[in-house]
């Protein structure tokens, strides 16, 4: 993420202060042991693996699979993923991906893969919300918008860009103990504060000379839903698209106005989704402002030649990308997960839900997903994905593939790294 910088010596300074809050509260907790954090997964025996047919009959598992190995290959070979406590690197990611995706590319049958995953592959399966192994499956899509460059009488809602004076503090360059941890604010003569809110950006020109504007909406709910699904395409009035991606947020924390309308009474819990939403706050315009609001957080984007991206900075694949939470999970790996997906009618409503069995890849994260009871399917654009990705709110199971270290199979596709011996790869008894 970006780091921006009006005065070099104030932020040194800030950041010392930093790092003496942190060493004081390290001396504090020094004599306090603190409590081990609960694997997200378990390791599976044989008799406990799924039967892995898939639904999608394979399609654009290559392509996603593809996605996962560029990004793999991008980061340092003796990088570590946790799978339940058993360690791999980067370098066996590598191996277990693309052996996956050389055999995919054979065109095998459900029993084929089946039998292949048992012979050569470790299973893990996610804990779940309350270690019962359920976990809460959403979507989200790629929405497809029109605005303008600049600011017009229709279209006054802009799309910022991260501003200049947005400061991003990297917790874990001071301390080990908040690693993945950040802080956003800004420089108040010689203090770090909070960055404004949602409410406070949205009622005033704030942002107007501190952030670039990349396109301009007519619609503050289309704003608001854009950044809840972190990317999407604007087209201008040439026509052309501008691909939009998350960049940065505010560093205020996610809250749901769709939990916050069910609390309200405003609509039933068994009839929420973005749908609902979205109905409620064209029936009635004078709470938009309230309701949106209710989430302070506020998202920045950057442009981008293609899209959409993950958060591993790869293209997401329709039906095979899934968004988890990064902190908990390994980054790039295969899942398999089993959930309910919508079957449409004629009128492009949804008739009933049926099985979702499929493989994919941990390509994304969400400030919504947390924990290992939530994970985010990318249903990709258009109608169906649209309302797919708005109603989907399904208990399923979410497992997790690795190939076994001491695996020596032929499908291994073109230049993956050569085999490391068991030393090289690090494994919890």
């Amino acid at each position: 993420m970006a780091h921006f910088s009006p005065d070099t010596g104030i932020v040194q300074r800030l950041w010392g202060i930093v790092l003496i809050s942190i060493i004081l509260t390290g001396c504090a907790v020094a004599v306090k042991k603190q409590p081990e954090t609960p694997a997200p997964m378990v390791r599976l025996s044989l008799s406990d693996y799924p039967n892995f047919m898939d639904d999608m009959n394979l399609d654009g598992l290559s392509h996603s699979l593809s996605k996962s190995l560029a990004y793999l290959k991008r980061i340092p070979a003796t990088r570590e993923f946790s799978f339940a406590g058993d360690r791999y690197d980067a370098s066996h990611m590598i191996r277990s991906i693309s052996t996956f995706k050389g055999f995919v590319e054979t065109g095998p049958t459900t029993e084929e893969v089946a039998k292949f995953i048992r012979d050569h592959y470790r299973v893990y399966r996610s804990v779940g919300r309350s270690k019962d192994g359920r976990v809460l499956f959403t979507g989200y899509y790629e929405p497809i918008l029109t605005g303008a460059r600049v600011r017009t009488e229709t279209h006054r809602y802009p799309v910022y860009a991260v501003p200049e004076d947005l400061q991003i503090v990297n917790l874990g360059d001071f301390s080990r103990r908040f690693k993945g941890e950040k802080i956003y604010g800004r420089i108040d003569g010689s203090r770090l504060v909070p960055y404004y809110d949602r409410k406070a950006i949205g009622q005033g020109e704030i942002l107007e000379k501190r952030a670039r504007s990349l396109a301009w909406l007519s619609d503050p709910v289309d704003l608001f839903f854009l950044q809840v699904q972190g990317s999407g395409k604007i087209y201008l009035e040439s026509g052309m698209p501008l691909n939009v991606h998350y960049h940065a947020t505010n560093g205020h924390p996610y809250r749901s106005i769709g939990k916050y309308l069910i609390d309200k009474g405003a609509i039933d819990r068994s009839k929420m989704s973005m749908q609902a939403i979205r109905g409620y706050l064209r029936e009635h315009p004078d709470v938009v402002d309230e309701v949106l609001n209710y989430n302070p957080s506020y998202v920045f984007f950057k442009k981008e030649k293609e899209g959409p991206l993950g958060y591993l900075e790869v293209k997401l694949t329709p039906g095979r990308s899934i968004a988890t939470d990064r902190r908990i999970f390994p980054a790039a790996a295969l899942v398999y997960l089993q959930t309910k997906k919508p079957l449409v009618d004629a009128e492009g409503r949804i008739h009933t839900w049926t099985a979702l069995n499929r493989f994919a890849l941990n390509q994304d994260t969400g400030g919504a997903i947390r924990g290992p009871g939530r994970a985010d399917l990318f249903w990709g654009n258009g109608p169906y994905a649209e309302l797919a990705a708005g109603h989907m709110q399904h208990n399923g199971t979410l497992f997790f593939l690795i190939l076994k270290p001491d695996s020596d199979i032929g499908f291994a596709a073109a230049n993956a790294p050569p085999k490391q011996s068991p030393s090289c790869l690090l494994f919890a008894s």
